[in-house]
């Protein structure tokens, strides 16, 4: 154990972002993604002594528009509002209800887009299982502020940064929203490491679902190496995108790797290729600070995905990660066994800072 604390940036912005409804099956469910993830999280860590709660700085719309498309922030900063004012019943959430696909105007001119913006959220989101209420543009731009701030930690020398972000945010493309993501808080961090000078930035995800949107965002870009393991896609969602021989586009042949695993992956098979992970991410040899997607939904537990690891596994997960030897900007994504994500999150990012201080 470190002497030092571990930041833990974090708000209680993301409280608001509540009362969701998904789509699952044709049957409207709650969330899995909901305020309790956040809150057991922050308490387990709190609970050990070992972090201090660092508040999220504001950093302006730039970064987001960075990597975000104009269009896609104005929706989800209006969307809301447009509803309420065209009469939508603010009790419930928002969903998407008309979905422009490729093919609706295949063959045609371009399709024109209503002018209020909760009519086009079909345009821009790919399921029916993100919605909005009165608090989620806050609680978006406010995760991407905490992603950043935990970079700035550690940009300003800490090894280990914790941010605590909700909604997630790896789902989310340039121009498109998704699984619970509206912002990609991973892939604005990777492109603020950039424009902070650095030449080679890494990604790894070990959310337990493929992060399309940050695949998307990097695609073509060869000085941002994305690596993921994840549940294979071919049974799991997002089922469009995460398969093995997606490599990158043809200008950044080999900056994608995509490690996808069977259903019912133990720790030791995980930790094996979480290795060809670093291994590869050790021979791209960024020269900036390691951006962790952190999801904890591969634990056995989790009631909408289909790995095994237990709790003991994320420590040997964490003791893995600190063996690259770089320091991390660790942002949390997914994991639904509430019950469960406090014990986990305190083993991993505790290994890690172990791991990292011990260098």
């Amino acid at each position: 154990m470190t002497g030092r604390p571990i930041p833990l940036v974090a708000s209680d912005d993301h409280l608001a972002h509540d009362g969701l409804v998904e789509l699952l099956g044709g049957v409207a469910v709650p969330c899995y993604e909901s305020p309790a993830r956040a809150v057991a999280i922050r308490d387990a860590l709190m609970a050990t002594g070992r972090y201090e709660i660092t508040a999220p700085t504001d950093h302006g719309p730039d970064p987001i528009a960075a990597v975000h498309e104009l269009e896609l922030i104005d929706l989800v900063e209006h969307a809301w509002a447009d509803a309420v004012a065209a009469g939508f019943d603010g009790t419930r959430p928002l969903l998407p209800e008309t979905f422009r696909l490729a093919a609706y105007a295949s063959g045609m001119e371009a399709v024109s887009l209503p002018a209020a913006r909760h009519l086009r959220l079909g345009a821009y989101c790919f399921d029916t299982a993100t919605p909005i209420v009165a608090g989620t543009a806050r609680a978006a731009r406010v995760a991407v502020d905490i992603a950043l701030t935990a970079a700035d930690l550690v940009l300003g020398g800490a090894p280990l940064a914790y941010g605590l972000c909700r909604p997630p945010g790896h789902h989310a493309g340039s121009n498109l929203i998704g699984g619970y993501c509206f912002f990609n808080n991973a892939a604005i961090v990777a492109q603020s490491l950039v424009a902070r000078g650095a030449s080679r930035v890494a990604i790894l995800d070990v959310d337990f679902h493929h992060g399309n949107g940050t695949q998307q965002i990097f695609w073509q870009r060869d000085d941002v190496f994305y690596a993921s393991l994840h549940g294979d896609p071919a049974g799991i969602y997002p089922y469009y995108s995460g398969y093995a021989d997606e490599r990158g586009g043809e200008r950044a042949s080999g900056a994608n790797l995509n490690l996808p695993l069977a259903p019912g992956t133990e720790g030791d098979a995980y930790l094996a290729a979480l290795d060809t992970a670093l291994e590869a991410i050790a021979t791209f040899d960024p020269d900036a600070p390691l951006v962790l997607s952190l999801g904890f939904d591969t634990y056995h537990a989790d009631p909408i995905c289909n790995l095994a690891l237990q709790t003991d596994d994320y420590a040997r997960v964490g003791e893995r990660l600190a063996s690259l030897g770089r320091p991390v900007i660790a942002l949390q994504e997914g994991g639904y066994a509430v019950e469960a994500l406090g014990a986990n999150a305190v083993a991993l990012l505790g290994a890690l800072d172990e791991g990292l201080g011990r260098r």
